[in-house]
């Protein structure tokens, strides 16, 4: 295995983060020291299209879209300033290309705190032409409340997304420009969406909902359940079941990400980076394993490789490693360290698998250093 980083930024922090950031900064903070507001960054998402990587990148500086060139081995400014709000924050999960009009969309998310809620106009859906270099900013679908993750539905033509704050799920039909609101997934007690959303082969978009329980301090063990909305009896479906916890205790892991990667079931992630096979017909989820129980873990993305399996990089805190996974069978296999010249990466929000099989990792709230593109190969 060949591991490279990638270094669009590339400033260390020290200790910075657990001496003055952790728990005492605030967004103005950020804003105000020009080091962490243009060199804190994350790479969120990633698209492959037309030989080039485009990303989405977190940042406090709105500095959010760039693509990078495997060829050269160089970023590229698109020209992403001209049309950027200051409060977009990043495309969290939010990066698709549709196939109609050959045009990437991405959704913005926020670093903001609510009492920027009024000021801030909303997560913009933006469209990029990857042939003439052009942006335009569709509106928020639902004003002031920005974007966690999109998904696209090529057959209606359509996006959907779960935003936040609050977690809401939305329609935008992309013919019209016609947002619909799907309703609440969570009841505000704790967060409950996962990384992203998917499509089964039905056209259902599946995303995580929680329960309330008002008359309690605590929503409970088995509150963060599963639910889809189904586009063909146009009402949202609220599941009893959720992902099994991995040592057996009563109780549903939180979801982290959700795969469509054949087989006629979805897969997902969560708890300790444990894999799970969701049944789209009953809502229920079965556990697979947990490649590395022994450590704090985190599985947020897989992408399909030339050979049928999935690959991601699981671990975490420093000690990435690149999985490869068999749908077929829901057997996995450890690969190794994702680490070049003495750096490991710390961990994995998306991966992009290109038609060579060249993986491309994003790295993403490394506290000590600027966010790498990671490349592997075999």
């Amino acid at each position: 295995m060949q591991v490279r980083a990638h270094r669009y930024k590339d400033r260390d922090f020290g200790s910075q983060w657990f001496d003055d950031v952790q728990d005492r900064w605030e967004y103005e903070d950020f804003l105000r020291n020009r080091d962490w507001r243009e060199n804190w960054i994350s790479f969120d998402c990633a698209c492959y299209d037309g030989g080039l990587l485009y990303l989405g990148i977190s940042s406090f500086d709105a500095d959010i879209f760039r693509a990078f060139d495997p060829a050269r081995g160089k970023f590229l400014d698109l020209g992403y300033r001209a049309v950027a709000d200051p409060y977009d924050a990043k495309f969290h999960r939010s990066l698709v290309k549709r196939k109609k009009d050959g045009c990437l969309y991405g959704a913005i998310a926020l670093f903001h705190d609510i009492d920027r809620y009024y000021e801030a106009p909303g997560g913009a859906i933006v469209k990029y032409d990857p042939v003439t270099g052009a942006f335009t900013r569709l509106p928020p679908p639902v004003p002031h409340v920005y974007i966690q993750t999109i998904c696209l539905d090529e057959q209606r033509d359509c996006l959907y997304g779960v935003t936040f704050t609050p977690e809401r799920l939305f329609r935008l039909d992309l013919a019209t420009g016609r947002a619909e609101d799907l309703g609440p997934v969570s009841s505000g007690f704790e967060f409950t969406q996962g990384q992203n959303i998917a499509l089964d082969d039905a056209g259902c978009v599946w995303t995580s909902w929680t329960v309330t329980r008002a008359w309690q301090d605590s929503p409970g063990v088995d509150s963060k359940r599963l639910c889809k909305y189904d586009p063909a009896a146009g009402r949202m479906v609220f599941y009893r079941t959720g992902l099994p916890r991995a040592d057996g205790s009563p109780g549903f892991a939180g979801l982290d990400g959700l795969f469509n990667i054949g087989g006629g079931v979805l897969h997902a992630t969560g708890g300790n980076g444990s894999l799970y096979r969701i049944d789209p017909a009953r809502g229920t989820a079965e556990l697979l394993g947990t490649p590395i129980p022994d450590r704090p873990s985190r599985l947020s993305s897989m992408a399909l490789g030339p050979d049928g399996a999935a690959y991601g990089v699981t671990g975490g805190r420093g000690r990435g490693e690149v999985i490869r996974f068999d749908p077929r069978t829901g057997k996995y296999t450890l690969l190794g360290s994702v680490a070049a010249e003495g750096v490991q990466c710390w961990q994995v929000h998306d991966v992009v698998m290109t038609p060579e099989g060249v993986l491309y990792a994003c790295e993403n709230d490394n506290p000590y250093r600027s966010s790498y593109l990671w490349e592997i190969r075999w």
